[in-house]
């Protein structure tokens, strides 16, 4: 199930996105750095935080579903090209779709094979309909994952859904990205489960959104689990091309039609971005004279970076920008934080980087508004955070990344 299972594979800091910063503030005193990474987290993996943010509300429609060999479909479920039980977008109001024939139009869809270890959630039993399940077709056990969802069309997180990561933060073997006759766009992914590789689990997925907002994920692994589990085989066992197909079936549209509309909150969320403009051109204006740019996140929003060098070697530099973070103010910042005489409040960390990168360091400032606008800024005396150090110390020093977080251009 979603929460269970959260990859923490396809992002810069991703280590795990949980119940979000809430849960991750509460380590801060002990562990500052971890708080910084998990902060960071919201500005690049939304659709992790989205899923896992249904999941904590609807974890009680969870369902074990043991199946063997085949599955026996309801009356009325799909074949691979056909519709769903439950009505089409024509309807007024679509017929919920049940974890059944979800678990029925997936199995239909990859193929022959045993199943094993199956859990589903239907539209009718909470926001984020799901499939999880086992699958061997014969040559070894692989995890395979549904998720069904809405974006906002035309969002920053709906483009980033279909976005290939910059290797900077992530190790994959490729990743390509199409449109489809209907302007739906598919990414697919052959990526790792773990940044650092410690583990060669591999984790494939395929991300479709089309332009009405609906959001269809599929992942797979070459174990029977994502993490502490034996590989059981040298590669998932869907090709790019049968992923791209899988997303790309209609009856997932369908079913996501089928999901209940959610009543919009008059509050925003905690962690929402606050920056709407792209983090990586704010930041490159902010950066001392001296500095040349090979790589950034362009216009991603929220969360940015830069790949810099003054001529002793890359560093890598990163900034997240959130609203409404006061909630949690006293969790991030500490008693020791410094309070600046407008009420801002400044926080600091040295210390070792956590992606596995040889003699690699992380420089931390972390800074709250009065009004809960946080801005955190981290530098690295690598490219990349799981590489090794190409300098003895971050291109930026502790007073020019606090200048940079401090500045009012972030508004």
């Amino acid at each position: 199930m979603p929460d269970a299972h959260s990859s923490d594979s396809a992002d810069p800091f991703e280590t795990r996105l949980a119940a979000g910063l809430r849960d991750a503030g509460g380590a801060f005193e002990t562990d500052r750095a971890a708080l910084v990474t998990a902060g960071a987290l919201k500005g690049r993996r939304r659709l992790l935080r989205r899923r896992n943010a249904a999941v904590m509300s609807g974890a009680a429609g969870i369902a074990l579903v043991g199946v063997g060999t085949a599955l026996l479909l309801p009356s009325g479920s799909p074949d691979a090209q056909g519709s769903p039980a439950a009505s089409t977008r024509a309807s007024s109001a679509p017929a919920p779709v049940p974890r059944q024939t979800l678990i029925s139009m997936l199995t239909r869809l990859v193929g022959n094979g045993a199943y094993s270890k199956v859990e589903a959630r239907g539209t009718d039993e909470g926001p984020a309909p799901y499939v999880h399940a086992v699958y061997d077709d014969g040559n070894g056990k692989s995890a395979v994952e549904l998720n069904l969802g809405r974006l906002k069309p035309g969002s920053d997180e709906a483009r980033q859904a279909t976005k290939c990561p910059a290797k900077v933060f992530t190790h994959y073997d490729a990743c390509r990205t199409s449109r489809l006759a209907d302007g739906s766009v598919v990414m697919v992914l052959q990526g790792y489960e773990y940044p650092d590789r410690r583990v060669d689990t591999k984790l494939w997925r395929a991300e479709l959104v089309t332009p009405q907002g609906q959001h269809v994920s599929v992942s797979e692994w070459n174990a029977a689990a994502e993490k502490d589990s034996p590989i059981t085989r040298s590669q998932p066992p869907l090709s790019p091309a049968r992923l791209t197909k899988l997303v790309a079936s209609k009856v997932w549209r369908q079913a996501i039609d089928a999901i209940p509309e959610q009543t919009p909150t008059a509050t925003p969320a905690p962690g929402d971005t606050a920056f709407g403009a792209p983090v990586a051109p704010t930041l490159k204006s902010l950066l001392p004279k001296g500095l040349t740019v090979s790589d950034s996140s362009g216009d991603d929003t929220g969360f940015g970076y830069l790949v810099v060098d003054d001529g002793k070697g890359r560093s890598l530099v990163q900034v997240n920008v959130q609203a409404n973070m006061s909630d949690v103010e006293g969790d991030l910042f500490g008693s020791d934080a410094e309070v600046l005489s407008d009420g801002t409040k400044v926080a600091t960390h040295q210390g070792p980087g956590e992606k596995g990168g040889a003699g690699v360091v992380m420089w931390t400032v972390d800074t709250i508004r009065t009004d809960g606008m946080r801005v955190v800024i981290s530098a690295f005396n690598s490219g990349a955070q799981d590489t090794p150090s190409t300098r003895t110390a971050p291109a930026l020093t502790m007073k020019q990344l606090r200048e940079i977080a401090l500045s009012p251009k972030w508004r």
